[in-house]
């Protein structure tokens, strides 16, 4: 794996918001909460968490909304398409993760461990990847 190009560039489905991440990320995981299997239609949600302030929208931020649950993260979404693009710490804004599949090329980073285990969904097994298993959320 190589050192991806910067700004590391992404969208949603239908081209209307358009971002850029100008450093690093930070770490990236699976989440295989009922939040995200909804959210996203399948099994588990692959998303990489950012360093604060590197997250630009360039384009269609007029487009960005956000669900906000009474606990967890927000999720950030484009209305044009619906494609789930972000989510963003409730009690920390600056926290932020990127949906792996937004991103336009390979962002440089692997999942490296998988949380919510205890919510998986049981018509997908989670692969036996090596990967470290929690059973709720980061802590």
């Amino acid at each position: 794996m190589s050192e991806p190009a910067y700004p590391i560039t992404g969208g949603c489905l239908c081209g209307g918001v358009r971002y850029e991440v100008d450093r690093p990320l930070v770490s990236a995981s699976y989440c295989h909460c009922t939040r995200c299997q909804r959210r996203s239609g399948t099994a588990a949600s692959p998303q990489a968490l950012i360093e604060p302030g590197s997250l630009r929208i360039v384009h269609g931020e007029e487009l960005v909304r956000t669900y906000r649950p009474p606990d967890g993260w927000a999720k950030l979404f484009c209305t044009g398409c619906g494609s789930a693009l972000f989510s963003q710490s409730q009690a920390d804004p600056e926290q932020m993760t990127i949906r792996f599949g937004t991103f336009d090329s390979d962002p440089g980073v692997r999942p490296q461990a998988r949380y919510h285990v205890g919510t998986a969904a049981a018509w997908e097994p989670i692969p036996d990847d090596g990967l470290p298993r929690h059973e709720g959320g980061r802590t």
